[in-house]
């Protein structure tokens, strides 16, 4: 309930805070708190209180002196209980904001003369939260035994001692109904009566010569009555008025305020303290103190914490983070946090210091954790954006021809120098964060790239150098090999020794741009310096596979070819089995050069062509030897004689198997060439012997001299030497006779008949032809000499014939005249 008075621009508002049976009212406490904004005192606030007698005028009196509306008694309708419980009101222009209660009256017919426990639990409260008690009593009391004060005062003073360390509270007499008697006559005998009544209420052994003093700040006033002496009673309440303005003041009516609660607090306070009176345990204000603090701390720090969690700022600095970097991200988010501690701090600045600053840990500590994965992720930005920085800077740095020892110094250090800015940019100054492990992380994968970029820079060298020793050795090692000689592998050993000095020289002179320790360029060049041996090796070893075929090539090279290399034609006058031999030699020599790696001096020792010579090359000699005598085969091995086996390429045993086929393969050859030479010896003598051209002359002298005489013979015998010569060719007499005689007698035979009919009929038609042009041109001839018609069937019949010379098969053919 609220009044509001425009004199004094402010308006009253009242509440019972606790009811005549003794329940707090939460709900009202919590509105009038609200209403009269007590959250924002501090502890810029005064509590005051009232005790009396009831019907004593308490509720007038705290009307008239600070303008509240408590409920008043109606005097017409008799002397009656009018406040029940506890009721509080905010005073009305009074500074700083004093609230006041209206405690039900003592010694009150309506609880009966033995119910005191709500007289004592109301006592206590208020003096456990009370700046200032007024104790309303009348003033003809003052001197009597009996009066209604005393036990009010015994009251006060019996639950004072439930109060464990209690501050020092100001009770405020208030003498009501002044007569003449001076105050300053009445105010001594007020005290020893205090004094008498306080001596005499039992008391702890802590607190047995206590004086009072330590207790309360006594003061004294006195007021005339308010029926007889109204206006007097006015002046007298606004002076006393004006000692209650600025109350906590140093000097002020108020006391020491040592347990004084901040005002954001008062509801919890007054609850708690209430709950433990009615539990009927003593009260340990500095104990309930720090309870308040605690409970109103933890309270204000998580509204402080939820504020800032649905903060519109700090969650678009949030969701903005986890997009990418943000500029000055660590400046506004310790912005953020230092407004929302500092918030706290203004609402928590009243409460025990201990408290305060335990909760503001805590709740720092919980601002602290909620921020962390944004600002995790910020620092993950900023090592992700400087590591891929570096890794730019250093590519264009060695692309740019710079060394790659001084590339990488410069660009990790550059590198981190970036990361610290970028870590000063994204800090929380009020976190006191270390991002040393991050840091290290960086520098690891830093350091992780630049050893990975340098093995993919030294592989790329390695491969670079190893590709050119292939080039330059892998041809020429092929083409030594295959025109094997007794210099053939110290030609090897010398193009590997230019070529891989080379090679080494220069990959020596680029392992200087990597930093690269004497150990590890030691152990790269023996590797590159094996590689070339491998690699001749491998082609070594590849040919061996091929040694059979090589050897064919050569045999057949040397076999068919002179020593001018032009190709042989077996006349007869060749020594084929001289050939054969030479050829066959230098074939040996060959499998002997491929049989062992000799790519040290030392190896020159191997004598694998001897030990070949003797036992392929001399075994056909041997064999017509006395073959009671047992030798030892040489090539019975698997191995070589002090030849390593990691040196074989060829193993004897396989070296007397490829002779073996070598020879069968190369058998074939020489036989051609041998009937070749025969076949030619016979086409040479194909003439009869000189006696038997003699005897032929002299014993053919009368039919030569027949055919002289008569000239028709000699156009017959042409036309006959026309017919054997078309047969000549179309045969191939000679081709067929080259392979043997019996072949070349069943091959012609098999092919004379039907080429003596293909023969006659091609005669007919071109004879046929030659006629009807004759007719046509000479039809009006009505005769045709014979011999110069027989001649020109002879000339086109020869002209027929020799046309199909040049024609091998036995099937039809096609004559000249009907291609024309």
């Amino acid at each position: 309930m609220c009044v509001y008075y425009p004199a004094y621009h402010d308006k009253c508002c009242s509440t019972q805070l606790i009811d005549g049976d003794g329940t707090i009212n939460v709900s009202g406490i919590e509105n009038f708190m609200k209403e009269v904004k007590l959250g924002e005192c501090g502890l810029s606030y005064a509590v005051v209180s009232i005790m009396g007698p009831q019907s004593s005028g308490k509720s007038t009196l705290l009307n008239s002196l600070f303008s509240t509306n408590f409920r008043e008694m109606d005097a017409f309708k008799g002397r009656s209980q009018t406040t029940k419980g506890i009721w509080m009101a905010k005073c009305v222009g009074i500074e700083p904001c004093t609230l006041v209660m209206d405690l039900e009256g003592t010694d009150g017919r309506e609880r009966g003369e033995d119910d005191t426990a709500f007289e004592k639990q109301s006592a206590l409260f208020a003096l456990a939260i009370s700046d200032i008690v007024l104790i309303n009593m009348w003033c003809h009391d003052i001197g009597r035994e009996q009066a209604a004060n005393k036990p009010l005062l015994k009251t006060v003073f019996q639950v004072m001692m439930r109060l464990f360390s209690p501050r020092k509270t100001t009770l405020l007499f208030v003498i009501r109904d002044k007569t003449k008697t001076p105050l300053e006559n009445l105010e001594p005998v007020l005290r020893e009566d205090i004094q008498k009544i306080w001596d005499s209420v039992p008391k702890p052994e802590a607190h047995k010569e206590t004086p009072l003093s330590d207790f309360f700040i006594v003061e004294v006033v006195a007021l005339s009555s308010f029926e007889e002496k109204e206006e007097l009673f006015k002046e007298q309440v606004a002076n006393l008025r004006n000692r209650f303005q600025h109350s906590i003041a140093p000097g002020g009516l108020a006391g020491d305020r040592r347990g004084v609660v901040p005002a954001s607090g008062f509801s919890f306070s007054a609850q708690e303290i209430w709950k433990i009176i009615k539990e009927n345990k003593d009260l340990d204000l500095p104990a309930h103190k720090v309870m308040v603090a605690t409970v109103r701390c933890e309270e204000i720090a998580n509204e402080k914490h939820d504020l800032f969690t649905s903060n519109k700022d700090w969650c678009e600095l949030k969701e903005a983070v986890q997009s990418g970097p943000i500029s000055g991200f660590g400046k506004n988010l310790n912005s953020l946090l230092t407004t929302c501690l500092s918030e706290y701090d203004a609402e928590a600045n009243y409460f025990d210091e201990g408290v305060r600053s335990a909760k503001q840990k805590q709740l720092q500590e919980k601002l602290l954790q909620l921020v962390q994965p944004a600002f995790q992720t910020a620092l993950g930005h900023v090592r992700s954006r400087v590591f891929d920085k570096f890794k730019e800077a250093f590519d264009k740095a060695l692309n740019g021809g710079e060394g790659f020892s001084s590339a990488a110094n410069t660009c990790v250090e550059s590198c981190m120098t970036r990361f610290d800015e970028g870590f000063a940019d994204v800090v929380i100054e009020i976190a006191n964060w270390d991002a040393s492990k991050v840091r290290e992380k960086l520098r690891r994968d830093v350091d992780t790239h630049v050893s990975s970029v340098r093995a993919t820079k030294m592989s790329e060298l390695v491969s670079s150098y190893e590709e050119k020793l292939k080039e330059a050795l892998s041809a020429p090692v092929e083409t030594l090999l295959d025109g094997a000689s007794k210099d053939t592998w110290p030609s090897i050993r010398k193009l590997l020794n230019i070529e891989t000095q080379s090679a080494v020289s220069g990959f020596s002179a680029e392992l200087v741009r990597y930093d690269t320790d004497e150990e590890t360029k030691k152990s790269m060049i023996v590797a590159l310096e094996d590689y070339a041996k491998g690699m001749i090796e491998a082609k070594a070893r590849e040919e061996a596979g091929r040694v059979l075929i090589r050897m064919k090539d050569r045999f057949m090279t040397l076999f068919s070819h002179d020593s001018d290399s032009m190709p042989r034609i077996w006349t007869g006058k060749e020594d084929i089995r001289a050939i054969t031999k030479s050829s066959r030699s230098e074939c040996l020599k060959l499998l002997s050069v491929m049989a062992v790696i000799r790519l040290a001096d030392a190896d020159d020792i191997y004598d694998i062509e001897k030990t070949l010579t003797v036992a392929l090359a001399d075994s056909s000699s041997d064999s017509g030897k006395d073959n009671s005598i047992t030798t030892l085969d040489p090539l019975a091995s698997s191995t070589w004689d002090q030849v390593p086996t990691s040196k074989t390429l060829i193993t004897p045993v396989q070296c007397k198997s490829l002779w073996r086929k070598f020879k069968m393969e190369t058998e074939y050859t020489v036989s051609q060439a041998i009937s070749a030479q025969e076949a030619n010896n016979r086409s040479s003598n194909w003439l009869p012997p000189p006696w038997a051209i003699v005897a032929l002359l002299i014993l053919g002298f009368n039919e030569f001299m027949t055919v002289l005489r008569n000239p028709l013979y000699l156009g017959v015998i042409f036309v006959g030497y026309l017919l054997m010569k078309s047969l000549w060719v179309q045969l191939d007499v000679a081709g067929e006779f080259q392979n043997g005689a019996l072949p070349g007698i069943i091959s012609l035979s098999s092919k004379f008949v039907p080429t003596i009919m293909n023969l006659m009929k091609k005669l007919a038609e071109e004879g046929q032809g030659t006629a009807a042009n004759d007719h046509s041109r000479n039809s009006s001839k009505s005769y045709e000499r014979p011999v110069p018609s027989g001649r020109v069937t002879s000339s086109i019949a020869s002209s027929g014939v020799t046309s199909l010379g040049n024609r091998t098969d036995s099937t039809e053919y096609t004559s000249p005249l009907k291609d024309e």
